[in-house]
């Protein structure tokens, strides 16, 4: 069965324009068939989607070939909130005392919700495509994250950075980088907020103003106040950890 996909994988050339043809069948598939992804800028998404959607591009690039290649190896979806850089992920797993195997494709739901509101600032690409929609940009992901399963399938591991992904990405799908360009939810706070790491804030929690220094900026922000109580960090220093919303900081000059 690696057989077929390899031959598959080491023998196609794709012209842009077929390439486009076959996308937009999977976009007009994924868009009736879904329940939650029933408009390019779906508000909800479920991992049965993105299941689907990697069952399109398998029927319409590689024959079926690549779940032929799993054979019985389970195959996970998941849509994560706590990736906030990443669009995608792809982790081949083995159980250390079972040694049974199994991979997972996991993709930034927050990178994703975080771009397209159609307030955007900025054009917005991935693997070097400008991205019209949130279907867009999830598309490019998973072709992505396919190519990261089918090298390691195939050749037992993967890397973005080398020239047979970046052959394999385009041969396939066109792309012509390996990164996305989406709006992660550190932009989007700093957009809309003005907030970034290292900036002294304040806020008020649980009746009293604190202020502390941005650590980090995700869906919430990460904010170490100064406390004896605290834990001890690298300067000397001791803070405790705050979990804010962006929209109840306030920068202090």
């Amino acid at each position: 069965m690696l057989d077929q996909l390899l031959h598959i994988v080491e023998s196609t050339r794709l012209r842009d324009q077929e390439i486009a043809v076959r996308i937009q069948s999977i976009r007009t598939a994924v868009l009736s068939r879904s329940v939650f992804v029933t408009n390019p800028n779906f508000s909800h998404i479920h991992a049965d989607d993105l299941a689907q959607l990697f069952d399109e591009y398998d029927t319409h690039f590689f024959a079926g070939q690549l779940r032929l290649a799993l054979d019985t190896t389970p195959l996970h979806f998941r849509l994560s909130q706590r990736t906030t850089n990443a669009g995608g992920r792809t982790t081949h797993f083995t159980h250390r005392v079972t040694r049974a195997h199994w991979y997972e494709i996991t993709v930034s739901a927050a990178v994703l919700f975080s771009s397209f509101r159609g307030t955007e600032h900025r054009p917005m690409t991935c693997c070097g495509i400008v991205c019209r929609d949130r279907l867009d940009g999830l598309m490019r992901v998973m072709e992505h994250e396919m190519a990261h399963l089918i090298e390691m399938l195939l050749w037992g591991d993967s890397s973005c950075r080398k020239h047979r992904f970046h052959s394999l990405t385009r041969r396939f799908f066109g792309h012509t980088a390996y990164q996305h360009n989406l709006v992660t939810p550190r932009e989007r706070a700093f957009v809309e907020s003005g907030i970034r790491p290292g900036m002294k804030v304040r806020f008020d929690f649980e009746g009293f103003t604190r202020t502390g220094i941005v650590n980090r900026v995700t869906k919430r922000a990460t904010v170490l106040v100064e406390d004896p109580t605290g834990l001890r960090y690298s300067n000397g220093k001791n803070y405790v950890k705050y979990y804010i919303p962006v929209g109840m900081l306030e920068a202090v000059e």
